[in-house]
């Protein structure tokens, strides 16, 4: 992913809510298969990490682009943004 599409994509994630908010338990199977599914219906998705996690959210993140098979697009404090292409992608990446 060029800088200028990573850039593209902080732009959209900018006004989005987060879809998800990772609590407590931290990562369960559960979450990354709910994940999973938000991307590849919406591709672009923001996920909130609450301050009872006591995991790393880099880590998370890492974590979570792994087992989805999704590009971190940004990290910032608690706030994550992932993207992933769908089969039929409705977001157009500049060149």
């Amino acid at each position: 992913m060029t800088s200028k599409q990573r850039s593209y994509l902080k732009s959209m994630a900018s006004t989005m809510n987060p879809l998800f908010q990772i609590g407590k338990a931290s990562l369960t199977p559960e979450v990354i298969i709910a994940i999973d599914e938000a991307l590849e219906k919406r591709e672009l998705i923001k996920i909130n990490v609450l301050k009872n996690c006591m995991d790393d959210p880099n880590a998370i993140a890492e974590v979570i682009g792994e087992r989805t098979h999704s590009e971190v697009v940004q990290v910032i404090g608690k706030k994550m943004v992932f993207y992933r292409p769908a089969k039929k992608p409705k977001i157009e990446l500049p060149k």
